[in-house]
């Protein structure tokens, strides 16, 4: 539906598309500059039609923005300081470490994913005795029995992403 209005300099009247609601144009009769009314709120008008693809296209890239979000926001600096500060290798058992590392995967297989970021900062300052562990856990026929409900594909996931993780 185009706006119709005169020209305030010669009376002309004038067709303009909807777009130009609200901006200067040239009248065609006189070439003075002129303001292109906006539509009356009582007209109707005409809407594009929907595009589906845009929509698709904008969601899958509102679930990329969210995916990208949350692999910045786990991401971890290792804090500078002394190693007394983070924890030195020595100081901590492989018995120890082992339960750290099975809390973890527990925690993860169960979805505690705060509490899972909070162990693994435990773990990372050991991370070549934590590796070890790790594919020792893997290869194990009778896995640890906080861990024997977890199905072994998920497990064997688990301890990838740890080892990934931490090395």
């Amino acid at each position: 539906m185009a706006i119709i209005f005169h020209c305030e300099h010669c009376g002309k009247r004038i067709e303009a598309a909807d777009g130009a609601g609200g901006k200067r144009a040239k009248c065609p009769a006189c070439h003075n500059k002129i303001y292109v009314p906006r539509p009356e709120p009582g007209e109707e008008l005409k809407l594009a039609p929907v595009d589906e693809s845009d929509e698709t296209k904008q969601k899958e890239l509102m679930d990329e923005t969210y995916k990208l979000t949350q692999d910045i926001l786990l991401e971890r600096e290792v804090p500078n300081g002394p190693p007394e500060a983070v924890g030195s290798p020595s100081k901590i058992s492989d018995k120890e470490l082992t339960k750290n590392i099975i809390v973890y995967l527990r925690q993860m297989a169960d979805g505690e994913l705060d509490e899972a970021q909070k162990t693994t900062e435990l773990i990372v300052p050991f991370s070549s005795r934590a590796v070890k562990i790790l594919d020792r856990i893997a290869v194990s026929e009778m896995p640890e029995p906080e861990l024997a409900d977890i199905p072994q594909q998920v497990l064997s996931g688990l301890i990838r992403n740890l080892r990934t993780r931490i090395s």
